[in-house]
């Protein structure tokens, strides 16, 4: 269970690398001695550094040192995912590296800041990630070799930190990068005929969403229990920790007694940092409600704009009879969409209890591409299934699922409109057109700035790495 707002699910890949970030102060004539026999050239032209050496260097990008191991690393843990030898080389992602060590690096000098509890949270999201996938904490430092949890989470803080400016860095070189319906044009014309894009069948889709009501008996148990722990803990001193690990109902915290850190811009539920940030040190919160269940909330430490919080998580069951009331219901709704006698959209918004959709009559937006169409054969597995075969206005039969506590919900779905497999045409696919002249406008961007910030940047390879043939200019050498 995590406290997150949106309803998208959290699926955050394992690690690429294991860099080590190791920030020096080098001068920009001094030479780093290479551990190859390969020479090695300087490619300087400012000088704000000091010496450091370091064995196994195979580049150093402004204040950012990548080792060859890093590199290493990065290559087989992809070789490990399943990516073909065949389609990475070393010198491909030695140059990605490069690059994200670019932008972190004038992220810092742009003065963009990144939390140290939005990373903490990256953090823990990894953690318990690579945890339930392996099983154990242990299984998890034993495949990234690794002697104990704090080393291991303060090489995933310098990681997540770094990519995180440099995610920064790139946004705010297009944030101002804007396409006029001229410039659209002139991309869709540029196109000749014969390369003209496929766009893939296409669905815009609704849902309505049923489920079991929450009997009041039930939610007065939760309230009454929390009350119980926080009067535990109020007058007779007992642990909120404790209590936390054995009766919390969030996974995601309970292994930690409860713990988060977050500030006013970690996207947690609104409800539950309004509590939190109303609290003194020590003192514990009334029970109160969230989307995810019934909480009550400890503030452990304040640190200026962050705050170490503790928290209680109980869900209230769902009776037989509730769930057997919803599966009546959507029944019945599918019985009358199917005879006609209601409209979908209309319905959708008279009994859907998904807040999210049911305004706007139950229908999907693409987390992916913000608009209303799903491509059919990037469409996620599980809804492909219940979508593939239904035709335009049919209703699907009903679909069991489950709500973010695990307690079973059921829904509907149907096809507001299909669009065929075609060949890009101007009228009919602007939007997507627009978006393909618009990333190209980007990558325009930010080659230019690339291009900018390496003649501006102390920048040494080392090796085997000099070799390589990059996109960039890494070399420096006169064009």
């Amino acid at each position: 269970m995590q406290l997150k707002t949106n309803n998208s699910r959290f699926i955050t890949n394992t690690i690429v690398c294991i860099t080590s970030l190791i920030t020096g102060i080098i001068p920009a004539q001094e030479i780093i001695e290479d551990t190859t026999t390969a020479p090695v050239a300087e490619t300087t032209s400012e000088a704000p550094f000091q010496k450091t050496k370091i064995d196994g260097v195979a580049a150093v990008i402004g204040e950012h040192v990548i080792l060859d191991s890093d590199i290493t690393i990065a290559y087989q843990q992809l070789v490990s995912e399943g990516v073909s030898a065949k389609d990475v080389s070393r010198c491909e992602l030695a140059g990605s590296l490069f690059e994200n060590k670019l932008y972190s690096h004038h992220a810092v000098q742009d003065s963009i800041l990144v939390s140290d509890a939005e990373v903490n949270s990256m953090v823990d999201q990894q953690l318990n990630y690579m945890t339930r996938e392996l099983g154990t904490v242990e299984k998890v430092l034993e495949l990234y070799k690794k002697d104990d949890i704090e080393t291991f989470k303060k090489e995933l803080f310098d990681i997540n930190k770094s990519n995180r400016l440099a995610e920064q860095m790139r946004s705010k070189i297009v944030e101002a990068v804007e396409i006029t319906p001229e410039e659209v044009r002139e991309f869709f014309d540029d196109i000749p005929e014969e390369e003209r894009p496929l766009f893939g069948t296409e669905l815009e889709l609704a849902q309505i969403v049923i489920e079991p009501e929450v009997p009041e008996e039930e939610e007065q148990k939760v309230i009454d229990k929390l009350q119980q722990f926080r009067t535990d803990i109020v007058e007779n001193g007992s642990s909120f920790a404790t209590k936390a690990v054995l009766y919390s109902q969030d996974p995601g915290s309970k292994s930690k007694g409860g713990k988060y850190t977050l500030n006013r811009q970690t996207p947690f539920a609104k409800e539950f940092k309004d509590v939190a940030f109303s609290l003194q040190e020590g003192e514990v919160s009334e029970p109160f409600k969230t989307d995810f269940g019934w909480h009550i909330i400890q503030l452990d430490k304040v640190r200026g704009e962050e705050i170490d919080v503790r928290h209680i998580l109980l869900v209230p069951e769902v009776t037989r009879e509730s769930v057997e009331n919803a599966k009546k219901l959507i029944d019945s709704i599918r019985t009358n969409l199917i005879s006609q006698s209601v409209d979908f959209k209309e319905a959708a918004r008279k009994f859907s209890t998904e807040k999210e959709t049911r305004e706007d009559g139950g229908q999907l937006l693409n987390p992916t591409t913000g608009d209303t169409r799903f491509e059919l054969t990037k469409i996620d597995p599980i809804l492909y299934e219940q979508v593939s075969k239904l035709k335009t206005n049919e209703v699907s039969l009903v679909i069991p699922d489950q709500d973010r506590q695990g307690r079973q919900k059921f829904k509907l779905i149907t096809v507001l409109n299909r669009y065929d497999e075609h060949i890009a045409d101007y009228a009919k696919d602007y939007l997507k057109i627009q978006e393909l002249a618009l990333r190209k406008k980007q990558i325009e961007a930010i080659r230019k700035w690339q291009d900018e910030k390496i003649a501006d940047t102390y920048i040494k390879l080392n090796g085997a790495y000099r070799d390589c043939e990059y996109s960039g200019n890494w070399l420096k050498k006169d064009k």
